[in-house]
């Protein structure tokens, strides 16, 4: 049965809605109707709010301006105070006829960049001399799995004369809280108001805004920022022959576990919450052996699928099976930006998130140590793979620096620069080359990425980082509920989900589960799929 359509008029603001299906949806305690997206992003949907509330205000003869707020997902638009009355009497009447919500923060006029992450909501019949307001609206994907409500709506605030010629803002943003009040209309890049329009990618329009707003803070993340996968198929037969013809030696039996091969086409839904979420990634490059998912699109713009042949320089490491060799790599790949994050296909973007996460405006790099400790007992063969390149790093690094290191790095994207990396090549020239010939996971190996995180670190070029992060494993009991929680918040910057300690009887079970959770926190294909795949 056909959804019944929103109400529209054919004037503007009201034709944004004449195009769009909206299903009556139950939302905390109400029905209201949220409209189908065609392109469900945070981004289009920053997009969308922005341009409706400023063709609201421009019907009723209201001048606004862009402002840059600290939030990533709602858009910001100042107003004079004088037309408080006349702004709020047309949000009102728009909202009642499409659906929407108009309310206030409480109290808004206290908002800081911490505060606007936390709102406190509070829905008044009377509006008063309230210094802000915020309209929104429920957008949705097809499939109905994704809902964006007020915490992507548009917020209005009201201006207030100085005195002395100025307007005066009811709370901060991140550049001035005061602007000329006979200022020039301008325009200006749409990434100056929201951090995920920082990438080439992102294709925000320009926006009107006061000459204050119109050029870049010092927040600002204004160069390029590319993503590197490395991805096995490891049902492949061509591959399996070649693993069955390699030299088949490991030291440790996780070295050469079939289970850590296994594609669960977990890449895809990683790609998926790329898209959604980290838009202002410019380039992703997939690093493989002979292999392509099927359901990739490697024609498409964006990506570039990578091959070890074009990779290794020296062609007896090849073929290797060892994810440390090939990480000795990853900064040989061609066009390949100087600053780039290195995905695992098990690691996903879990909401919207800042290039800062990841790179501070000046270039420097974050990451993320683990809160466990790596005993200091010299490496042996009782340590798992992990454990002893990791070992193997802090020998490296004691050497270097006369520092010690125990802290591993979480699941969480790593953020490296090709520099450093060159130069812990050229530094550790005999360790890099003897782990690239490793074939198998060595007692010998060092993990380049690791290395590269406190070499940055020691030698000034990044610091330690913060992200809301979930790690959970298959072979959990728990698992169903953990994956369940994650859904339900949809609160963590990253999460991974590992098959770790996965027994083999619970395989199947698992990866639907899997297969299930990922459908839905990430229901909308990523550019980069054929258009048919399933």
């Amino acid at each position: 049965m056909e959804p019944p359509k929103a109400r529209t008029e054919v004037t503007e603001p009201y034709g944004y809605f004449s195009d769009l299906t909206a299903a009556h949806l139950l939302h905390e305690g109400e029905i209201r109707p949220a409209y189908t997206l065609a392109e469900p992003t945070p981004l289009e949907v920053w997009r969308r709010n922005l341009e409706i509330i400023t063709a609201i205000l421009t019907a009723a003869g209201v001048d606004s301006f862009a402002v840059p707020g600290f939030s990533l997902t709602r858009p910001v638009l100042a107003v004079s105070a004088a037309d408080r009355q006349r702004v709020l009497t047309a949000l009102a009447m728009l909202c009642d006829s499409t659906g929407g919500r108009l309310a206030t923060p409480e109290p808004a006029f206290r908002e800081s960049e911490l505060g606007l992450n936390r709102p406190q909501w509070a829905r008044r019949a009377d509006m008063g001399d309230v210094p802000m307001v915020r309209a929104s609206w429920l957008w949705t994907d097809a499939a109905r799995e994704l809902l964006f409500g007020a915490d992507y709506g548009c917020d209005v605030e009201f201006w207030n004369p100085t005195g002395d010629g100025h307007l005066l803002a009811p709370r901060h943003n991140r550049i001035s809280p005061v602007v000329r009040d006979d200022g020039a209309r301008v325009t200006a890049p749409g990434r100056l108001f929201t951090a995920l329009a920082a990438g080439p990618r992102a294709g925000l329009p320009r926006v009107a805004t006061r000459p204050e707003f119109s050029r870049p803070g010092l927040d600002l993340v204004d160069f390029p920022i590319d993503v590197v996968y490395t991805w096995v198929d490891g049902a492949d037969h061509s591959w399996l022959r070649r693993r069955a013809e390699a030299d088949q030696s490991p030291y440790h039996a996780e070295s050469a576990n079939a289970a850590r091969f296994h594609d669960r086409e977990e890449l895809r839904f990683s790609l998926r919450s790329l898209h959604l979420n980290a838009p202002w990634v410019r380039h992703v490059y997939l690093v493989t052996d002979r292999q392509r998912p099927h359901w990739l699109d490697a024609d498409a713009p964006g990506i570039t699928v990578v091959d070890h042949r074009d990779l290794f320089d020296d062609p007896d490491c090849l073929p290797t099976f060892n994810s440390h060799a090939i990480e000795t790599q990853l900064h040989r790949i061609e066009g390949l930006s100087e600053h780039f994050l290195y995905f695992n296909d098990d690691m996903f973007v879990g909401k919207p998130v800042d290039p800062r996460l990841f790179f501070e405006p000046s270039g420097i790099a974050r990451f993320f140590p683990a809160q466990t400790f790596i005993g200091m007992d010299p490496v042996s063969t009782a340590d798992s793979p992990p454990n002893a390149a990791f070992k193997n790093d802090r020998a490296l690094l004691e050497r270097a620096f006369g520092r010690t290191i125990s802290r591993m790095m979480k699941h969480v994207p790593y953020p490296l620069q090709r520099s450093v990396l060159a130069e812990v090549e050229k530094e550790f020239a005999e360790d890099l080359a003897r782990t690239a010939q490793s074939a198998f996971r060595n007692v010998t190996d060092v993990s380049t990425v690791t290395l590269q995180h406190y070499y940055a670190f020691f030698t000034g070029r990044a610091v330690l980082g913060e992200a809301q992060d979930a790690y959970v494993e298959l072979g959990m009991p728990d698992v169903h509920e953990r994956l369940e929680l994650l859904l339900e918040r949809r609160d963590r910057d990253t999460f991974c989900i590992n098959d770790a300690g996965l027994p083999e009887d619970l395989a199947d079970e698992r990866s639907d589960l899997m297969r299930r959770f990922l459908e839905s926190y990430f229901p909308v294909p990523s550019p980069w799929e054929k258009s048919l795949a399933l």
